[in-house]
């Protein structure tokens, strides 16, 4: 008897679980067509995470933060390398996924994989030295040691890139989480499937539940809600470039009512731009989710 395949509907990531929405809504996922009008090739169905299904996820983000912050940067860097390790297991996966999402090649898709997974490491590697690059002894006239040092903001919302769908996600996640904060991520609305498949690595990772938290659906009715959330301490807008009905100017003006930090999107004025994700890192992203902490101290005689 001809059997019928058991098709995947791509769910959110949500304290270390894969719920689908509140909602009950899902949306249809395409591979990517030649042109604006076309539809590729129908994909799979992806949860439409809704403004409840974010706040379940701030609670969850919130409920991570000591756990993660408090543990040491060693272990953090160990957690993210492995992620790595889950990534390169599943990169045939990652592969077609990139293919589909983005109308790649297969060489070209690889590559991107690769550069996903390098960046992933990249990052895993500065958790035990952006302390002391970002932070040191501060001169100070009188009998004092000033010492800054460098800490997690809190809870961070990240709009995930609208056309890079692996590689720009990696590079907008790893430098918030590899410091000890915790994230909810708005993934592309076209390009969710990488995402979810990232999630997956994460889950059968070490990292705890409810550091990264991922939510497939649209940029424009879920991020209003996490901008004006007062229980976000930051939000990156980078995603907010190419995601339709997105106001990133809106957002930030709301981010304002609880002081939270805004990494604005590329771009001059209000004409956002995706970055060129394969450009070499820099700590830049991942020193604008941090807080500088100085201490003083008596020197003694």
């Amino acid at each position: 008897m001809a059997r019928l395949d058991v098709k995947k509907t791509y769910k959110l990531y949500i304290g270390g679980k894969f719920p689908r929405s509140e909602s009950g809504r899902s949306y249809e996922v395409y591979a990517a067509a030649k042109g604006k009008a076309q539809k590729g090739t129908f994909l799979a169905n992806a949860a439409q995470g809704s403004r409840k299904d974010a706040r379940d996820a701030v609670v969850a983000a919130r409920a991570a933060l000591p756990g993660w912050a408090g543990a040491t940067a060693y272990n953090r860097g160990q957690v993210l390398y492995r992620v790595a390790e889950v990534m390169e297991s599943r990169r045939p996966q990652l592969v077609q996924e990139v293919r589909d999402a983005e109308g790649l090649t297969a060489a070209a898709a690889n590559s991107v994989v690769s550069q996903a997974i390098d960046r992933w490491v990249w990052y895993a590697g500065w958790s035990d030295k952006f302390v002391q690059v970002l932070g040191g002894l501060n001169p100070v006239a009188g009998p004092y040691f000033n010492i800054s040092a460098a800490e997690p903001t809190g809870v961070v919302a990240v709009l995930a890139p609208q056309e890079s769908s692996l590689l720009g996600l990696v590079s907008v996640i790893a430098p918030v989480i590899v410091s000890g904060n915790t994230c909810v991520v708005v993934t592309s609305a076209e390009r969710p499937l990488p995402a979810i498949t990232l999630a997956e690595c994460l889950a059968t990772s070490d990292v705890p539940g409810g550091v990264v938290n991922i939510i497939t659906g649209r940029a424009a009715e879920i991020a209003p809600w996490l901008a004006s959330h007062r229980d976000v301490n930051a939000i990156d807008l980078s995603g907010a470039a190419g995601a339709d009905g997105v106001d990133w100017g809106a957002l930030e003006e709301a981010s304002a009512d609880n002081l939270k930090r805004v990494l604005r999107p590329a771009g001059t004025g209000t004409a956002a731009v995706e970055p060129d994700w394969t450009d070499t890192p820099d700590l830049s992203r991942l020193q604008a989710f941090l807080e500088t902490k100085t201490v003083w101290h008596p020197k003694g005689r």
